[in-house]
């Protein structure tokens, strides 16, 4: 009788598997080191980020200034210090996590940032010129007075008015002050949808 040869089983699917961890563990990489992608869910930061909207961001774009905007981890003092496994799938999957938050630095350590004088923000007595308020927006309906501690960061949104931002926490643990090593990076780019993909200049970084 004629021998029968046991034919080779096809890899393809491993070559499959083995390319789809391989491109898993390089945008882990990438997320970690320079650029991630983050979604924005709230008004908060209208005119600038509408809802809806996917946000590149830089990790390399150097420290916060007063001025820039940022995306943040606000575990710690925005939100509570332990997130959940689902909310790590979240973020996996471009989502954001629900302690990650975009906002604009007004105070860095050492800033004293007075609301408010004459209807402006005053930071170490100066006017803080804001063109990038929501059109109709005053600085803020509720007045507060606060030092920046050195490290940290006093945060507000843009659309100030529907904004929960440093000024809600100014009795909690830390004073709604962040601090500069929970900061992820700097957006750069709007990226979805199509309509409102653009480059961000002036609006999102400081002068």
């Amino acid at each position: 009788m004629r021998e029968t040869k046991r034919q080779p089983g096809k890899p393809g699917w491993r070559f499959a598997l083995y390319g789809l961890v391989a491109a898993v563990l390089l945008s882990a990489v990438v997320r970690s080191l320079w650029v991630d992608v983050f979604y924005i869910p709230s008004a908060s930061m209208e005119p600038l980020f509408s809802v809806g909207d996917r946000i590149l961001v830089s990790r390399v774009e150097g420290p916060a200034r007063r001025g820039d905007v940022v995306v943040f981890d606000g575990r710690g003092s925005f939100a509570p210090l332990h997130s959940s496994p689902l909310d790590d799938v979240g973020y996996w999957l471009g989502m954001g996590r629900d302690s990650t938050y975009v906002k604009r630095v007004i105070g860095e350590g050492g800033d004293r940032v007075v609301c408010c004088t004459r209807d402006r923000i005053t930071v170490n007595g100066q006017p803080l010129p804001e063109p990038y308020l929501y059109p109709g927006d005053t600085p803020s309906r509720h007045g507060f007075d606060v030092t920046v501690p050195a490290g940290r960061l006093w945060l507000m949104g843009d659309h100030r008015s529907v904004s929960a931002d440093s000024r809600a926490l100014l009795g909690a643990p830390g004073g709604g002050m962040v601090r500069v090593d929970r900061v992820i990076g700097k957006p750069v780019q709007i990226i979805w949808p199509l309509d409102r993909v653009l480059a961000l200049s002036g609006t999102a970084k400081a002068d």
